[in-house]
């Protein structure tokens, strides 16, 4: 009885899985983070889709007045919560005293977009 059941269990395999579930295209996409990213081509279109809609974000012109942060028209801003700590705090989620997790009351971003911002501030977060 043992060795039929060993047999049975044995004879099953798995080998059509990838077949059954092929894999997401998102999850097919790699997220290349080895070389320099730039600023205008990397990091601009995150902020700008996660930070300010023009009318309703929190660090567009509009909502700097309540955040004190307008990462719309300058960089500046945005450069120094990069430089000083307060912007890889609140992307990862990590709020202190004083911090909000942020997109505030929206879902973290992708581990991708975290994963580059954390190099280009790692890099000095140069207007490039």
């Amino acid at each position: 009885m043992i060795s039929v059941l060993i047999t049975f269990l044995s004879s099953c395999s798995n080998n059509k899985y990838d077949k059954l579930y092929p894999q997401s295209p998102a999850a097919a996409t790699t997220c290349d983070t080895s070389t320099t990213l730039s600023y205008a081509n990397d990091i601009e279109t995150i902020i700008a889709s996660n930070c300010f809609s023009p009318g309703n974000g929190c660090h567009d012109a509009t909502g700097s007045g309540v955040s004190g942060f307008n990462y719309q028209t300058s960089i500046t801003s945005l450069q120094s919560n990069a430089l000083n700590g307060s912007l890889l705090t609140d992307i990862n989620f990590m709020p202190t005293r004083g911090h909000n997790s942020m997109p505030l009351n929206g879902a973290r971003l992708s581990v991708c977009d975290i994963d580059k911002i954390t190099r280009w501030v790692n890099e000095g977060a140069p207007n490039n």
